[in-house]
């Protein structure tokens, strides 16, 4: 365990991964994602840029900027959303200024729970055991980074390196001098492919990847696990839905609850499950998302929902539901619902 995460911190200081990412339309073949060593070359020539007499309708009025875009990414020939970020994306893909988001980024300065887990405090005699507050602040900051700068082995691959952390932020306990309650890490290293297969009119990609989660606590609060997963993507449009199973790296058991070495968490997958389900689409300028994991063999697992909206410059407002188990780590066993509110970093996509 302690060597797994010593190389995971080494490989984590690299910085982070190209996620759910580089689909292209599979029935295509003559277009060409831009390899990242070609990233200081534009996508859209400047001589096409189109002018404002372009983009006025037919009666003669400028079409506002935001529902042409709008127009633009629901349109039925339009690149799939997740193809338009790839693209995008490549073109800042070795740009030493520029970090690139994996996972959706966002804080929820306000994320109330219906059941605070404070028994696993008290089994543990944690300072945490009293005071602790339903109300919170969660986030989530994920980056990424490419490592080949051109194609691997297939047309279009990638493989990346990224990390995820999430933190849960006992802002409004004054009382026990606002700790963070729960901080989960998340390297992952992963390859990405378009496959040439587009079902229904989309484009479809897998990704095969390892990626190790940990809470960094001590003895009797420490939670973590390493699994290998294989993630098929389906994009058409503005809609993406993906679905992912894993497969745990086995542990070896503990000889004594105090012992350092040995698994943390053995009966982890009874309520993480063995993957997950996910959906996104947009419509208009709304952004909506679903997310399910589940094990059938116990009947439990977990549902997040979440929605954004335009709020200001490129900032989005962000409503997230959960309901299950494993909202964090240490609350991998242990039921809640929580609804959050705040503001999204970058786009759901």
């Amino acid at each position: 365990m302690n060597r797994i995460r010593v190389l995971l911190a080494g490989v984590c200081c690299a910085l982070a991964v190209s996620g759910c990412a580089t689909l292209e339309s599979a029935s295509r073949t003559d277009v060409d994602l831009p390899d990242a060593s070609e990233s200081a070359v534009p996508l859209v020539d400047a001589s096409s840029t189109p002018t404002e007499s372009d983009e006025q309708t037919a009666s003669g009025e400028k079409q506002p900027s935001d529902e042409r875009e709008s127009a633009d990414n629901n349109a039925p020939d339009a690149p799939g959303a997740v193809t338009q970020r790839v693209k995008e994306e490549r073109e800042e893909a070795f740009n030493p200024y520029v970090l690139t988001a994996h996972k959706h980024n966002f804080i929820l300065p306000v994320s109330y729970t219906t059941g605070i887990n404070e028994e696993i405090y008290q089994q543990n005699d944690v300072p945490l055991r009293e005071g602790l507050q339903p109300a919170e602040v969660k986030f989530q900051i994920s980056l990424k980074t490419q490592l080949n700068e051109s194609d691997l082995m297939l047309k279009d691959d990638a493989l990346s390196l990224g990390i995820t952390l999430e933190a849960w932020w006992q802002l409004y306990s004054s009382d026990l001098s606002s700790p963070f309650r729960e901080t989960n890490y998340q390297p992952e290293i992963f390859y990405l492919v378009p496959l040439l297969w587009g079902p229904f009119g989309g484009s479809t990609a897998v990704v095969l990847g390892f990626e190790h989660q940990s809470n960094g606590q001590v003895q009797g609060l420490s939670r973590s696990w390493n699994r290998l997963y294989g993630m098929l993507l389906y994009e058409r449009g503005p809609l993406v839905a993906s679905i992912r199973p894993w497969y745990r790296i086995p542990e070896k058991a503990k000889e004594s609850p105090d012992d350092a070495e040995g698994d943390d968490n053995p009966d982890i997958i009874d309520f993480m499950g063995h993957g997950e389900v996910s959906v996104s689409w947009r419509q208009s300028q709304l952004e909506y998302a679903m997310k399910g994991r589940g094990n059938p063999s116990t009947g439990k697992g977990a549902i997040t929902l979440g929605m954004t909206f335009p709020l200001f410059a490129k900032f989005r407002g962000f409503i997230q539901f959960f309901s299950g188990y494993g909202d964090s780590l240490i609350d991998y066993d242990h039921y809640q619902q929580r609804l959050g509110l705040g503001v999204a970093l970058t786009n759901l996509f």
